[in-house]
């Protein structure tokens, strides 16, 4: 399909096509709203005929645009037009991280990987406080900048893709080389899946290789869940120990043993630009260790009758004879069975009103099924609060949980926790507001729970304060909380006309232009003004007019004096015709006279204008008689020869500095 030139939401001009993911292809877009380029993500028809993941995609899409952080590609907006689905983004200029390593061929250095690794840590630091997990992060989508920023795109989005669309796996989204074990497995996954990822993602900077590869998609995720990576040192020895530790830390697959948050994964990362060889990355298996562990009454009581037992096996008639004949050591020994049974007793009670208390799971952002199963698994009571239209979590998934979780927090065994569960975002349909005053607008917009943008347009036709137009078509079905964009009629402005009498022609265009007045220039000539200046305008001054009004000013346009050489063929245009004279002549010798014949002068007068610039008698054979005139513009040139017009040529000074009349 060609998109190049098409307008979606009426806002996004599509330019050229600059990416094509297993997800999306991507675009280079105008945004006509706010002059700026963007980037256009549009789905693949795979993924569209999905409801399901349609609705989780404007779920996670939206939440991801409320992320702002210099290393994360903001999300501008989201929409759909026809059967394509898009996201803005913005357009980030460099290029992916996987490019850079292909590039490369080999190892990157290890300060720029790790300075790279501490700006996308820093992203998923702020998206997990945001209850946002990435679930995708790799190589393909990070993009570094012609400065060496590094930017993490698709927030939220592949969250969508794995709940939804099972043909993602490994083929669709080509992302199993990154995926965490639990991931690979179909398990829950959270913030500490993204870590692990990402220690996948310094292990191919620092070795050129990723940890795990196979030839199917499943024997590589197999490899993740039951195979250990070869330390990234082994392959490129100029990796500092410390960074080595924190990659292998990253990578562990119990998740226990991970970077529990992006936080002290940081931690670690910035000290070792400090200490490189440092030996303070906490890495342990704690195998030789007992950790501190909960144990029950009931085992205690278990222990206790399994000793009891073992001892009454024992010679058990020389016990019951030494009791009856020291009746004594009887009664001591029956207060002790006595304060054992009381023991016994208060235990009992004790564990009947004072039940084992179980670690508080985080229930937020997981589907129903899932959460019900964690919570019964622990001993606990699982409990819908209620079932709310939400636009941060898909239908399905847990909004919020009561108790509150936090970090370490117990609570007892038996004990209820009450959940509200998301019921997607609400459907809602975009009311008609054309030709309505804005405040009606703006309630009955509010009423069917959307959102809503006012741009101002002036309008000769529509009052001020109503509505001229609204972007998305009424009666189309929305989501609750999306904006409507309206078109809000400022009437027809009016303008008081500026003096510009006696400015230079740029500084009364540039006055005009900016009151939204539309300006002619015409030209007139007077002597006694500045040449430049303007001598009139046609609108005058402190006169209101609406905007985009015409207006002509007259600029005074002196013309300048300039010289031309003129040549003047006499010969030819007397045609050759020469007349002469008798002069008489005498000789002393000679009684007789005789009379000689001369060439007869004639006299030639040039006139330019109405003024006569050359009158001389002369030779009627010159060819080549030349003289300069002067003048302003376009004059007129006449020859006479002994007073008849010979000659009439019009000379544009400002074009020519020649002329020749033959």
């Amino acid at each position: 399909m060609e998109l190049e030139g098409k307008l979606l939401g009426n806002r996004y001009e599509i330019i050229e096509k600059i990416g094509n993911g297993g997800m999306a292809m991507v675009y280079k877009a105008k945004c006509h709203v706010l002059n700026r380029f963007v980037a256009v993500k549009i789905l693949r028809d795979e993924f569209t005929t999905d409801q399901e993941f349609i609705k989780r995609f404007e779920v996670e899409a939206q939440a991801a645009a409320s992320i702002t952080h210099p290393n994360i590609v903001s999300v501008y907006d989201v929409g759909k037009e026809d059967n394509l689905y898009y996201i803005v983004m913005e357009l980030v200029q460099g290029k992916t991280l996987k490019e850079i390593i292909v590039e490369e061929g080999g190892p990157l250095p290890w300060k720029w990987s790790l300075n790279i690794t501490i700006q996308i840590a820093s992203a998923l630091e702020v998206a997990h406080k945001n209850n946002i997990v990435h679930r995708d992060i790799k190589p393909h989508n990070i993009i570094i900048t012609e400065d060496g920023v590094a930017k993490v795109t698709d927030f939220g989005i592949a969250k969508a893709v794995s709940n939804s669309t099972i043909t993602a796996f490994g083929t669709t989204i080509g992302s199993v080389h990154y995926f965490s074990p639990e991931h690979a497995r179909g398990g829950y996954t959270d913030s500490k899946s993204d870590l692990y990822s990402l220690g996948v993602v310094m292990y191919e900077m620092l070795t050129g290789r990723v940890p795990f590869d196979a030839d199917t998609p499943v024997s590589i995720a197999l490899k993740h869940m039951q195979e250990e990576p070869q330390p990234p040192k082994e392959l490129n020895d100029k990796i500092p120990s410390a960074v080595n530790d924190i990659i292998l830390k990253a990578m562990r697959k119990d998740t226990n043993l991970r970077y529990q948050n992006a936080t002290s994964m940081l931690k670690d990362l910035r000290m070792a630009l400090k200490d490189p060889e440092g030996d303070f990355v906490d890495n342990q298996d704690y195998e030789d260790d007992m950790p501190t562990q909960k144990i029950s009454i009931k085992d205690i009581e278990e222990e206790a009758k399994n000793n009891n037992n073992k001892k009454s096996k024992k010679k058990p008639n020389k016990f019951v004879n030494f009791i009856k004949k020291h009746k004594k050591l009887s009664i001591i020994i029956g207060l002790i069975l006595l304060f054992t049974l009381s023991l016994g007793g208060t235990i009992l009670y004790s564990k009947i009103t004072n039940p084992n208390e179980v670690l508080l799971p985080n229930l937020v952002g997981i589907n129903e099924e899932e959460a019900k199963q964690m919570v019964e698994d622990l001993g606990l009571v699982f409990e819908v609060g209620s079932r709310e239209y939400n636009s941060e979590y898909a239908e399905g998934f847990i909004i919020s949980q009561d108790p509150t979780y936090a970090d370490n927090y117990n609570i007892k065994e038996g004990s209820t926790v009450k959940v509200v569960v998301s019921q997607g975002i609400e459907e809602v349909t975009v009311p008609d507001v054309v030709g309505k005053s804005q405040e009606e607008a703006i309630k009955l917009i509010e009423e069917a729970k959307l959102k809503y943008e006012i741009v101002e347009e002036e309008s000769k036709k529509i009052e001020a304060g109503y509505v001229v137009s609204q972007e998305t078509d009424s009666g189309t079905t929305a989501y609750a909380g999306d904006t409507l964009i309206i078109h809000v009629s400022t009437g027809v402005k009016k303008v008081s006309v500026a003096s510009v009498i006696g400015k230079t022609e740029d500084e009364a265009k540039s006055s005009l232009t900016a009151l939204g007045l539309k300006v002619d220039i015409s030209y007139d000539e007077d002597s006694s003004k500045e040449n430049g200046t303007v001598l009139k305008q046609s609108i005058d001054a402190g006169k209101e007019v609406e905007d985009g009004t015409s207006i002509t000013i007259t600029v005074n346009k002196l013309t300048e004096t300039k010289s031309a050489t003129l040549t003047v063929n006499v010969k030819s245009l007397l045609g050759g015709e020469v007349h002469y004279e008798e002069e008489p002549s005498s000789s002393e010798n000679e009684t007789n006279t005789t009379t000689n014949k001369k060439v007869k002068d004639v006299e030639v007068k040039i006139v330019v204008g109405e003024d006569t610039v050359y009158k001389e008698s002369i030779d009627p054979t010159t060819t080549n008689l030349v003289h300069t005139i002067s003048g302003k513009g376009t004059v007129t040139v006449k020859v006479y020869i002994d007073d008849v017009l010979k000659s009439t040529k019009d000379i544009n000074l400002n074009s020519t500095n020649s002329l020749t009349i033959e």
